[in-house]
């Protein structure tokens, strides 16, 4: 576990997060990372918690439409 400190930027605050901590993330400068709440506090991650269920419904909905799709890709 890492720990970080709050600091102020302008009217506001933030945390600077170690190099090491970016690097296991492969995020960047700019990057967007989503806190998410969890019964045991928040985690910071650079994916989006329900993102692979909606990629799961996409997956259904163009298999189910697959001809209807392909007719339209022309």
């Amino acid at each position: 576990m890492l720990k970080v400190k709050l600091t102020s930027i302008g009217n506001s605050v933030g945390i600077i997060l170690p190099k090491e901590s970016l690097a296991k993330m492969k995020v960047s400068k700019g990057d967007t990372l989503f806190l998410a709440e969890e019964p045991e506090g928040y985690s910071l991650s650079p994916y989006e918690k329900d993102f692979d269920q909606q990629v799961k419904i996409a997956e259904s909905v163009m298999n189910k439409y697959r001809n209807a799709l392909h007719e339209l890709a022309k």
